[in-house]
């Protein structure tokens, strides 16, 4: 059986490649880089490297043959090859390679959600369901690490700001996401074809007590309107590119898209999430 991860260079790539090391031999694994640069540190650790971008139809149907097993990791968008290219892409050569299984990094609520962020995400669920490729769709709802400014800045005792109201998150560290991942595509639980990937939701004002607590640190919460937290994050020298995307993200926080109940999560860990100031804890010791 062989195993292939793509981003296997980024932060979520890397956790998932530990946790397919825990879980299979070696020579069952196969990393998905883009340049040979990429590649060098993967090959030091062992594994096998095959080059192929999203970019690059070829490229794929080279790197996925003779592999039975996809972990696809959704890639980034704002690329020069738009990310509706790219994963048109890596769904036709998965078909075309005779993939058995795909588990695909989606977006929570899949179909369902309003979100502008969702809408590739939707469509690349849509393009797997009608290649027929046998799947999982790990609708994973937002990583801990997503807020690290937020979190560095009151840790060093500047105010914990935000837009997003009463609206829930169900944050949980990254590694989490990546061994669900991982424990799908070897099978190891059960593999259907969603997964609502979630913490307990909570909303930004409990994410803050709860750092209070992890870190021993008092600081200033402050609930903001979406017009002076833009002047904030401006102020700050946040780009106004990415000062739009953070207010973004909040409007959808503010409007429900990541507030999802589902015990999804601790069946494919096969045990519970870790608590949020335990998760903020190891966070803070990163």
């Amino acid at each position: 059986m062989k195993y292939l991860l793509t981003g296997a260079t980024g932060e979520l790539g890397t956790y998932a490649l530990h946790y397919l090391k825990e879980q299979v031999a070696l020579t069952d694994i196969v990393a998905l880089a883009r340049t040979e640069e990429k590649a060098t540190k993967l090959r030091e650790q062992g594994v096998e490297v095959r080059i192929g971008d999203f970019g690059d139809y070829p490229s794929l149907l080279e790197a996925f043959k003779g592999i039975d097993r996809l972990l696809f990791i959704s890639s980034q968008p704002g690329a020069a090859v738009s990310r509706v290219v790219q994963h048109t892409n890596v769904v036709k050569a998965a078909k075309e390679t005779g993939l058995s299984f795909v588990a695909y990094t989606s977006f929570p609520k899949g179909p369902q959600s309003q979100s502008p962020l969702a809408q590739d995400h939707i469509l690349t669920e849509r393009l797997v369901s009608e290649a027929h490729i046998p799947h999982t769709f790990l609708r994973n709802n937002w990583y801990l690490e997503n807020e690290n400014d937020t979190l560095n800045a009151a840790v060093a005792g500047h105010p914990f700001t935000y837009s997003a109201g009463d609206g829930k998150i169900g944050w949980a560290l990254k590694r989490e996401y990546a061994e669900a991942a991982i424990n799908v595509l070897t099978e190891k639980v059960a593999t259907p074809e969603v997964l609502e990937l979630a913490g307990k939701p909570i909303t930004y004002a409990a994410l803050a007590e709860a750092l209070k607590v992890a870190s021993g640190t008092a600081f200033e919460v402050i609930e903001m309107t979406d017009t002076d937290y833009q002047t904030a994050l401006i102020s700050n020298g946040v780009p106004e590119a990415v000062v739009g995307f953070i207010l973004m993200i909040q409007n959808d926080i503010r409007n429900g898209e990541l507030d999802i109940s589902s015990n999804d999560f601790e069946k494919a860990l096969g045990k519970p999430l870790t608590p949020i100031v335990t998760a903020l804890r190891e966070w803070l010791q990163k």
